[in-house]
């Protein structure tokens, strides 16, 4: 009943959005699907400021589609023609799968299966990902030189962890995995919300929390994340995704793309949502001031 009823909400959530926008995504407009966070709403507006400059296509965006599933389903019903998705999505039982965090076979899983099972074309990442990093403040990173997690082994025991109630919890993926996997400890666990563990650390309340890659906290309240050098937490590789039939009909859209690919890392990402989510800047401006100053737009 609760399986049934959540892909009830889906499908009504997703109708909601689509007929307040009836008209786009046909004909010779294509229709980006972004989720509801700043990062893929930015990188919309970039695959449409360089399509409509290269081409003669038209391009629209439709923001706030509450998830990557959703987003999937709409380009799945040609509601919306592309998006940005992550390699980890693969996780969320769309089809089988084999179960590994290898970063290269999580990708190639995720090309195959979405070609295959949904009749989309899955580029190559465009060089970060947004996943769980462990992250400290960067005065701590510097002094006590943490660069990866293994690198916390001596000193675990005397740190407060800051982390959500669920990953504490979760005995496949959580905290009771994290220390077999990494034969680690920390002193203490304070349960918080995600969107409070950045100024916790910040502000001294706990040592180390668990936060996402790219999220422009990280720059705004100078934190340091740590490489996961024992591969506990799945890839998740941001990657433009079409729909393959608007791309045998509008092959341009493929070489337009292929300008973005393995161009924008992880750094280059948590700037761009800090100048949207911190600054309060506008996508669109954000994306194009980015593209003009690496060359790819006028």
């Amino acid at each position: 009943m609760r399986r049934r009823s959540k892909r009830w909400l889906l499908g009504t959530v997703l109708a909601g959005v689509l007929l307040m926008t009836s008209g786009c995504g046909r004909g010779d407009t294509i229709l980006i699907g972004a989720q509801t966070f700043s990062e893929p709403k930015i990188l919309a507006q970039m695959y449409k400021l360089l399509i409509e400059d290269r081409t003669d296509l038209k391009v629209d965006v439709l923001p706030d589609l509450a998830t990557s599933p959703v987003v999937l389903q709409a380009m799945k019903n040609n509601d919306v023609q592309m998006g940005t998705l992550y390699s980890g999505e693969i996780f969320n039982n769309h089809f089988p799968i084999e179960d590994t965090k290898d970063r290269k076979r999580v990708l190639e899983q995720a090309q195959q299966g979405f070609d295959k099972y949904f009749n989309l074309k899955w580029y190559d990442p465009l060089g970060f990902e947004n996943t769980y990093a462990f992250t400290v403040r960067k005065e701590v990173a510097d002094k006590n030189q943490y660069k990866k997690i293994s690198d916390l082994t001596a000193n675990a025991q005397q740190m407060r962890l800051g982390v959500d109630t669920s990953w504490l919890e979760r005995t496949a993926d959580g905290y009771p995995a994290f220390k077999q996997h990494y034969n680690m400890t920390f002193g203490k666990t304070l349960p918080m919300e995600v969107a409070l563990v950045y100024k916790a650390v910040a502000n001294n309340e706990v040592d180390i929390v668990l936060a996402y890659s790219t999220d422009s906290r990280l720059k705004e309240y100078d934190l340091q994340t740590l490489e996961d050098d024992k591969k506990f937490f799945p890839p998740f590789d941001a990657s433009p995704v079409v729909r393959k039939d608007l791309l045998e009909k509008h092959p341009e859209i493929n070489d337009v793309l292929q300008l973005l690919i393995g161009k924008i890392d992880a750094k280059t990402m948590v700037d761009l949502n800090y100048e949207v989510d911190v600054k309060k800047r506008n996508e669109r401006k954000v994306a194009e001031d980015y593209l003009k100053n690496v060359g790819l737009l006028k």
